[in-house]
């Protein structure tokens, strides 16, 4: 994501209700969801970002606000398949 111009602003963001694989920032402030497979047996590592997950992201979300300016941000997946890796923007 650094090559795309991602600065890193928290790697492994802990809060009471979850973990944030990364939080970035390129023009707004985005939560990243990273899921890794080693085939697409199972499907696709995008497809294991249900309901469930969706939700805790937002809790992250809205706990991190609680100690930092509300600014424009929004949450994205990035899914590595083996080599391939899959940036998905705005995913939920």
């Amino acid at each position: 994501m650094k090559r795309e111009g991602y600065s890193l602003v928290e790697k492994n963001y802990r809060t009471p209700f979850g973990e944030a694989d990364l939080i970035v920032r390129k023009e707004e402030l985005v939560f990243v969801e990273v899921k890794t497979r080693s085939s697409d047996s199972y499907g696709v590592p995008s497809e294991a970002v249900g309901y469930k997950k969706r939700e805790t992201y937002r809790k992250i979300a809205s706990y991190w606000f609680l100690s930092h300016e509300e600014e424009p941000f929004r949450f994205d997946v990035v899914e590595i398949l083996g080599k391939k890796l899959n940036h998905i923007q705005n995913a939920f």
